[in-house]
């Protein structure tokens, strides 16, 4: 913001500015799978001289390219990325270890006078950014191996049932198809002894007092979107998809029960189960884009009940537009 401009605003707004250009500046950038959020960072990236931090649970891992659409080498050079390849597929990674990985990056941007660009879909991780990691016990990889097994062996509707009887009124936020939850929700208990309707939720006052978040979400329609998706996963395919799961697999993809149900992962390692005939490779095909579709809506719901973000819809605001509304916002108060 220029001398003159600043000049003509009220005080009160004037004092406003000057508090938030104390604070130091975050962007992240979030949004549905395949709505263009690297492209976007990429952009924003080279006109402010910002560095870019990844939120995409699975491109932790080495080895996890194609199916987390990671950045390429060529772009890796164009900008400094972080949270890229800084594990082995079979490394336990918690959402602590993320929330400290995250604050470190932060710390040692800011340390070179620039400022992060966090991108990615994964809601609970970008959530985790902005108001730090669960109230909860950390996860013990013992126990959540054991709640794991124990799901494979007796069926998910056996824990299911076991976690309303100990916690019915959280039991009745979620279903049968969150596994995940599932499973967390028994850990938790097991760990501190107390129901998940117990443990704290974060709140606004957890967010960090010295940071100003500049939060986005990028979407298109999904008319629009899911021909994206579709296209993208072919792409993947033809990139690679199966033979990168398959030397995943070799190097311990099954010890790692997130990153295994991974979209993609886990439709592809379906399909290399099967005998392999031409109409196990359409499954594996539209099993990997209907859950892919439904990943997106997801994400959608997900971010409507984060209250800091603002949404762009890039068929009202082309790609080139919407980035010159993020770094204006971002270059004035």
């Amino acid at each position: 913001m220029t001398r003159n401009v600043y000049d003509k605003l009220e005080p009160q707004t004037q004092r406003e500015c000057s508090y938030l250009q104390e604070k130091k500046k975050i962007i992240i950038i979030a949004g549905p799978t395949a709505t263009g959020k690297t492209e976007a960072s990429l952009i924003i990236g080279k006109a402010l001289g910002a560095e870019i931090i990844s939120a995409d649970s699975l491109q932790l891992y080495r080895g996890t390219d194609i199916g987390s659409a990671k950045a390429t080498d060529e772009e890796r050079r164009a900008i400094p990325h972080h949270l890229l390849d800084i594990c082995d597929i079979d490394d336990y990674f918690s959402v602590v270890n993320f929330h400290d990985e995250v604050q470190s990056s932060c710390e040692e941007i800011f340390n070179h006078g620039s400022s992060p660009i966090v991108v990615g879909g994964a809601g609970f991780y970008i959530h985790t950014i902005l108001f730090g990691p669960p109230k909860g016990p950390a996860s013990d990889p013992l126990l959540r191996k054991s709640l794991e097994n124990d799901a494979e062996k007796y069926g998910i509707e056996m824990l299911y049932g076991k976690l309303k009887s100990l916690d019915p009124d959280y039991a009745e936020t979620i279903t049968l198809s969150d596994k995940h939850k599932i499973v967390r929700a028994l850990e938790i208990m097991a760990l501190s002894g107390k129901k998940v309707t117990e443990i704290p939720k974060p709140s606004r006052e957890d967010i960090p007092k010295d940071i100003d978040f500049r939060c986005w979400f990028l979407y298109h329609p999904k008319e629009i979107l899911y021909e994206r998706i579709e296209k993208r996963c072919d792409a993947m395919i033809e990139a690679g998809l199966l033979d990168e799961v398959m030397r995943l697999k070799d190097a311990g993809l099954l010890e790692n029960p997130s990153a295994a149900n991974a979209i993609g992962y886990r439709q592809a390692l379906a399909f290399l189960e099967s005998p392999g005939k031409p109409d196990d490779f359409e499954v594996f095909v539209r099993s990997f884009k209907k859950a892919s579709r439904n990943y997106a809506k997801r994400q959608f719901t997900w971010f409507r009940k984060e209250p800091l973000f603002r949404w762009l819809d890039l068929s009202q605001y082309p790609m080139d537009r919407a980035c010159e509304i993020i770094i204006s916002d971002f270059e004035n108060c």
